[in-house]
């Protein structure tokens, strides 16, 4: 089983329209929604729920009034402001903790004289297991105000490989997070192959440059595309010849086209038209399996340029 992981730089740049378009092309393939902050890849697949699960990760503080005393001994000790003190209309005062504050750090409940603050796992959103037209999809939603994203994403993934060899499918596609951080982290660590979506714009650049240190970091192959590229050509060219230096394959660039637009107003991938967006998306896809087959054989890219050892990036990479 391969897993391909569409990440960028940044969000807007198009992954999730290309990971839509790649799940509509493929087949026998199992898809994942990691952006878990703000997911849409359901947009354009409509999903229909089958399966859901709660995600829980992480604790909060609980106040029990029954056992309080209204000391304020945790008011004074919080120090995120958690803990709030209401007045009541008979003049009680009285003490409760705001889950959207409350970071989970324990120290009210280990201080509180008579006990009455405990802590409770904290429920951070749901994930769930949807049949789409191309196939199973496993994505999710994280609560307001959680920050445990990183390992909704990891469950996210897990869900969909498990899913993947269950039905004995070839390809699990990913959806990922934009930026570099833990979410970005979670969503490819162990990948077969990254494709890395960019613009061509100069924060475009600087988002790619962190992103392909990033994947060698992890010593992860990856594939390059250039979004919307005729915007501005020599950019694009800058850029290709930055990720080739990289060490990166570049497979392919998309034209700036409304037609994508129109296809995602009526919940559709660019490949379910009939546009030169979509004809640029089918080259680039058949590129992109030809790559992951040869990278799971430890051969050179589809391109013929990046040089890769054992799937690996080239040898005079030093790892940090």
């Amino acid at each position: 089983m391969k897993e391909l992981v569409v990440l960028s730089g940044k969000g807007g740049t198009g992954k999730t329209s290309l990971a839509a378009s790649f799940a509509v092309l493929a087949r026998r393939r199992v898809v994942a929604d990691c952006d878990v902050d703000a997911a849409d890849l359901h947009l354009l697949l409509r999903p229909r729920v089958r399966e859901r699960h709660a995600f829980r990760s992480g604790e909060e503080a609980v106040i029990r009034e029954e056992d309080c005393t209204g000391c304020g001994d945790c008011l004074a000790l919080c120090r995120f402001d958690a803990v709030r003190r209401d007045v009541q209309g008979s003049g009680e005062v009285t003490f409760r903790v705001d889950p959207l504050a409350c970071e989970g750090c324990g120290v009210c409940a280990r201080f509180c004289p008579v006990e009455a603050i405990e802590l409770r796992t904290r429920e951070c959103g749901e994930w769930m297991i949807s049949d789409t037209r191309c196939g199973p999809l496993v994505h999710a939603r994280l609560a307001i105000g959680s920050g445990s994203s990183g390992k909704l994403v990891s469950t996210v993934r897990q869900a969909a490989r498990r899913l993947a060899e269950e039905r004995g499918d070839a390809l699990v596609i990913v959806d990922g997070p934009p930026g570099i951080g833990c979410p970005a982290i979670a969503a490819l660590t162990g990948a077969s192959r990254l494709l890395a979506v960019t613009e061509p714009t100069v924060s475009g650049e600087h988002d790619l440059d962190r992103l392909l240190a990033l994947a060698r970091h992890f010593d992860l192959p990856v594939s390059v595309c250039v979004n919307k590229w005729d915007v501005n050509p020599g950019m694009t060219e800058r850029i290709e010849r930055s990720a080739r230096r990289a060490g990166a394959g570049v497979l392919g660039r998309v034209r700036s086209d409304a037609a994508v637009s129109r296809a995602q107003v009526t919940g559709r991938a660019v490949v379910e038209t009939a546009s030169g967006a979509a004809d640029d998306v089918r080259r680039l896809w058949e590129r992109l399996r030809v790559a992951l087959e040869e990278t799971a054989r430890g051969e050179t890219d589809a391109e013929g340029e990046e040089r890769i050892v054992d799937g690996r990036w080239q040898h005079e990479w030093v790892r940090h």
